[in-house]
This record gives C-alpha cells, sequence and structure tokens, in this order.
C-alpha cells in the first residue's frame, strides 16, 4: 500500500536565517554547537524517539517530518542549532518557529543517554536562553515589540518540566492525544450514521490542474479562524501563514480538507471545516490519518456538523485502507470536549502539555 505522492516542494532546501548559536561555556570540552543539515536527520530521529520512549513509554518520528524541518520547506521558518560531542554524538537540539505574529514555537530536545545529568540541565538551559534569544529576533523581524514562546512537554516527562520551569515559562494546559482504530467495514455504506438533513460534507474543490480552487481554501481558513476565536490562546493566523505552514507538513494533501454546508434559507453556506494529514505507516505498515483542526462555526452548532465532519474522516481512512484516526483535544476545555470523541471512539493514548513565556524586545 503506498501513500499519495507528496508536493514535490518538499525536495527543495533553502537555509533558514539563524540568530547566533548557543553559548556553550563551562560545558565538556570538545562540545561543539552547530546548525543541524540533511546528513543529521538519522541521528535527530534517534534522539526524538529515544526521547519519546522515556517520556511516555514508546517512540515513533516521522523521518520525513525531521528532514523537513532540518532541510525542506519546514526549515524556511525555523532557527535550529544542534550540539554535538567530541565524538561527534547528538547531545541537543533546539528549533524556534516562526509560526504567526507574535506566536513562536520553541522546541528543546535533549539525549536521555551518553550525558551526565549536571551536563544535561547545563546544555536544555543554554539551549532555552538560545531560544529566547531567538525568538526576539523573530519579533524584531515582524516588527513586533515581542512574542509569546510556546513550548510544551509530555505530561509525564518531569526533567522537561523542570526544564521549562527554570526557563521561565507557564504550563497553561493540558491536551489529551487520542486515537480510534477503523475497519474495512467502515468504507461501507450505512455502517456510519448518515449525514443530518440541511448538512453537506464535501472536498474542497480542484481545478482540472489537480490543485485546488483558492476560494474554497480561504472558505476552509475563514470558517476554522472564527469557529476558534472563543478557545485557549486563541490568535489571528494569516492565510499565507496558514497555508505556508500546513504545506510544511510531508503528509499534507490537498484531498484531506473538506468543507461542512448548512441549510440556511434554501441555501448552502459554509458551517465548519476539517483539514487531516497522512500518518507513516505502524509496525502492521498500514497508514494513518490525523485531523490537524476541525471547526465548527458558532451559527451552525447544534446540527450534528461535528460528527458529520468526523464521519466523513472516518470513512475516508476505511476507504484508502488507514487503520487509524488520531486527534488532539484540549483536556481543560469547560465544554468537555473530549465526550464527543469518547462517544465516536477514540480513546486517551497519553497527555501533552502546553507552556508559554512571553517576551520583550525591551
Amino acid at each position: 500500500m503506498t501513500s499519495p505522492t507528496p508536493d514535490p516542494l518538499s525536495e527543495t532546501e533553502i537555509p533558514p536565517a539563524q540568530s547566533g548559536l548557543p553559548d556553550l561555556s563551562g560545558m565538556p570540552s570538545g562540545w561543539v554547537v552547530r546548525v543541524p543539515t540533511r546528513e543529521d536527520v538519522d541521528a535527530l530521529v534517534s534522539l526524538s524517539e529515544a526521547h519519546q520512549q522515556m517520556a511516555k513509554g514508546s517512540g515513533s518520528v516521522d523521518t520525513d517530518v525531521i528532514e523537513s524541518n532540518v532541510a525542506g520547506k519546514g526549515s524556511w521558518t525555523r532557527h535550529q542549532s544542534l550540539v554535538t560531542d567530541a565524538e561527534g554524538s547528538v547531545l541537543g537540539w533546539a528549533t524556534t518557529h516562526d509560526r504567526a505574529g507574535g506566536r513562536t514555537l520553541v522546541e528543546v530536545t535533549v539525549a536521555v543517554e551518553g550525558i551526565a545529568d549536571s551536563d544535561a540541565d547545563a546544555l536544555a538551559a543554554a539551549l532555552f536562553t538560545w531560544a529566547e534569544e531567538a525568538g526576539r529576533v523573530i519579533a524584531s523581524g515582524r516588527e513586533l515589540p515581542g512574542t509569546q514562546l510556546d513550548s510544551g512537554a509530555y505530561a509525564d516527562d518531569q526533567r522537561q518540566r523542570r526544564w521549562l520551569a527554570a526557563a521561565g515559562y507557564r504550563q497553561t494546559r493540558t491536551w489529551l492525544q487520542m486515537s480510534r482504530p477503523v475497519t474495512p467495514k467502515e468504507a461501507e455504506d450505512g455502517v456510519l450514521p448518515a449525514v443530518r438533513e440541511g448538512v453537506t460534507i464535501r472536498q474542497v474543490a480542484k481545478h482540472d490542474t489537480g490543485l485546488p480552487v483558492a476560494a474554497d481554501l480561504q472558505t476552509v481558513h475563514r470558517m476554522l479562524e472564527e469557529s476558534f476565536t472563543d478557545h485557549f490562546n486563541s490568535y489571528r493566523e494569516s492565510f499565507p501563514e496558514f497555508l505556508s505552514r500546513l504545506r510544511e507538513d510531508p503528509g499534507h494533501r490537498w484531498d484531506h480538507w473538506w468543507i461542512a454546508e448548512i441549510e440556511v434559507d434554501g441555501e448552502l453556506v459554509p458551517g465548519g471545516a476539517l483539514v487531516a494529514t497522512v500518518v507513516p505507516p505502524d509496525a502492521s505498515g498500514a497508514f494513518g490519518t490525523y485531523v490537524d483542526y476541525i471547526g465548527v462555526h458558532r451559527l451552525a452548532r447544534g446540527r450534528g456538523v461535528a460528527k458529520a465532519l468526523l464521519h466523513t474522516v472516518i470513512r475516508d481512512a476505511a476507504e484508502r485502507g488507514n487503520n487509524r484516526v488520531g486527534l488532539e483535544v484540549d483536556d481543560d476545555s469547560p465544554t468537555g470536549a473530549d465526550g464527543l470523541y469518547v462517544s465516536l471512539g477514540w480513546v486517551t493514548a497519553y497527555k501533552t502539555e502546553s507552556w508559554h513565556r512571553d517576551i520583550t524586545n525591551d
């Protein structure tokens, strides 16, 4: 079984701008700090998998995502630093991602083995300090007075949580990482509930060239922006930023974008949207689907739009031979949003946390 061909632009390589490198003063002799290259991808996959194994008991990293972030489209909006020991083994990796105006994502990963605890603490502190300065460079480039640094940790990763607190971050939210199995039978008519009357779900329209119609992409963006205005830490992401960021993911496919339309006074108007990506094969060799975004406009709520979108992505996954659909939901939401997903067969695999720090260029 093969996945659809990814966007060929993912092979393009343009070096990202950098904002200096971390200060390794006082750390063991022979340590080197530099910008990662394509040749480091395998080592970074191993670093990330070892961290996941320690933090949540299992490790599975998409090599294509790592490669994109290091040397593909994902690198264009990231500042990065890599630290190796005297033998060239990777000890740490930090990235700051210019996601949107006033929002900078920070990721710091330090090796689990081959490094003393005291050295790991010092290295993490140096990488978080560098990420803060990179965040200021990003804010300055956007002519902003500051930015929010948005980082995170697995809920059971006490080491990462301790480093975040020491770097001045505060824990702001907990997220449920959920998954639902998909069976081939769910591709058959009548197995999943029918869409409620007055609701229509369709993929974004395409031109004869196979490229999506711009008006539909703009509708998806508008539906998601307006659906999340009352959600935690909501912020405005421009249409070009939204489009560019989603296309950075090697799992991006245009045929994983859906629009929900509702009937109002005899006319169909947009009422919600869902964007998903392809997930690499698991141990069985089957691909999966991941729901990056699902939004229902407040004017369309209570009409079964969310269920219709979710049933659509489940059926689509089954038709493609995928065996699972994953998503993330806010565990701290007062609406109890996870209840809908549980009722439709999703279960929590593990929890993650958001940690934030606001910085200025004073």
